[in-house]
């Protein structure tokens, strides 16, 4: 089940970018014109208005409306910028975001309960579900060959349960 309020990370702010207030971004996308097209993003309880982005060899730079000094630019450090889930473009039915994983109840083939999904993890094989169990341990499990998506629940095999 899709939590559509649940806020999504896009960037997260690494430091100032020269005195004027511009700022350097860690992106977790790549799309340049879909950031953009946010537009307003979620700062530690207040809003932030895209003025400008450009790449950069560590990442963006970016210009927010509302940061006029590098004083301003420099508290930012480790600050998320998050959008809403709604927000995110629709996906085709075989595909999702990592996010709609997050807090699903998980299932072994005959319906039992394993644990919730906690997180999704890629190490560079591939995305690995992180699953806690009742009693607090967790374990991983890949996803591409290990999880069956259900609407609200995911389906894990039994070769990878703990």
């Amino acid at each position: 089940m899709i939590a559509a309020d649940r806020p999504i990370t896009l960037a997260v702010v690494t430091g100032a970018h020269g005195v004027t207030g511009e700022v350097r971004l860690k992106p977790f996308t790549e799309d340049t014109a879909q950031f953009k097209a946010y537009g307003v993003f979620e700062a530690n309880g207040s809003s932030l208005t895209l003025k400008k982005l450009r790449p950069d060899t560590k990442g963006w730079v970016v210009r927010f409306l509302e940061i006029t000094d590098r004083n301003q630019a420099e508290a930012l450090r480790g600050t998320a910028l998050t959008v809403p889930r709604k927000a995110l473009p629709d996906l085709p039915a075989d595909e999702y975001y990592h996010v709609d994983l997050i807090d699903l109840p998980c299932l072994d083939e005959t319906g039992n309960k394993i644990g919730i999904s906690v997180a999704v993890e890629n190490y560079g094989a591939g995305d690995i579900l992180e699953i806690e169990k009742a009693d607090q341990k967790r374990f991983m499990v890949p996803i591409a060959q290990a999880v069956t998506f259900q609407d609200d629940h995911l389906v894990i095999a039994a070769d990878f349960i703990e």
